[in-house]
């Protein structure tokens, strides 16, 4: 008898039977729970999403402040030590006062000519207190005649005549810039001069040292009186005469337009 029920046809294959799932292994340096959830590890340093590299333009600017900087702070340094150096040369002139002129002197070699208004040059090394009699006090202007705007400058010029350098006090407290009309006094240097000064200047044999003077055609007195009047103009001729302690010089004649 042939049994029926669990009998299978005949010409069939048994399919295999199924393995049993294995568990995924979540990847090295992924923690389990990030595996299950699936979510993303955290971003690694420097590849932060929404950072960015600055432009060449912003590395251009930052220069050019950084070399704005350096330039001032050059600029600051060289400054100083300008003005140190000004201090210690200090001021050669002195101030003839509130009557208008400013004296300035500058030496000058024996034969040559003296630039206006210049000072501060270098002189040889000191020694004796020139002896006056071989020292030459001479007055001159800069130009023989003036317009009626321009202001006279008076020269006074002093050499030495010595064989040796000598000094001399070329200080407001020894000169004197006096302008005659005649027998009449228009102007002294001293009239109005606030405070007197020494200045002691080193003239080498043969040489000269010069002060300048600019007069500012007005008229003064002994004591610093105002004084309404002015010197006269239109061709008027006025005397010039240089003083040096008790050295006068001659004349220097010149007009005023």
């Amino acid at each position: 008898m042939v049994k029926q029920g669990n009998q299978e046809p005949s010409g069939r294959k048994k399919a295999p039977a199924k393995s049993p799932a294995r568990a995924v292994k979540p990847a090295a340096g992924v923690s389990r729970s990030s595996a299950k959830s699936g979510t993303r590890p955290p971003a690694k340093p420097g590849n932060r999403p929404g950072t960015r590299r600055a432009s060449p333009a912003v590395y251009r600017r930052r220069r050019q402040v950084v070399f704005g900087a350096l330039v001032l702070v050059i600029a600051l340094f060289a400054g100083g030590i300008l003005a140190i150096s000004s201090a210690l040369a200090g001021n050669p002139g002195a101030d003839a006062g509130a009557s208008g002129g400013d004296v300035q002197s500058t030496q000058a070699p024996a034969g040559g000519t003296t630039p206006l208004a210049t000072a501060g040059q270098a002189t040889p090394t000191p020694s004796a207190v020139c002896d006056l009699s071989l020292v030459t006090v001479a007055a001159a202007t800069d130009k023989p005649a003036y317009g009626a705007e321009e202001q006279p400058v008076l020269i006074m010029k002093v050499t030495n005549g010595g064989t040796a350098p000598c000094q001399v006090n070329m200080g407001t407290s020894q000169m004197e810039f006096l302008v005659m009309s005649g027998a009449d006094r228009i102007f002294s240097s001293r009239d109005c001069q606030a405070a007197s000064e020494d200045l002691v200047k080193t003239i080498a044999p043969g040489a000269s040292e010069t002060g300048n003077f600019k007069w500012k055609r007005d008229r003064t007195v002994e004591g610093c009186t105002v004084v309404a009047a002015k010197p006269g103009a239109g061709g008027a001729t006025y005397t010039f005469v240089a003083r040096l302690g008790n050295k006068t010089s001659t004349k220097a004649v010149f007009q005023l337009g």
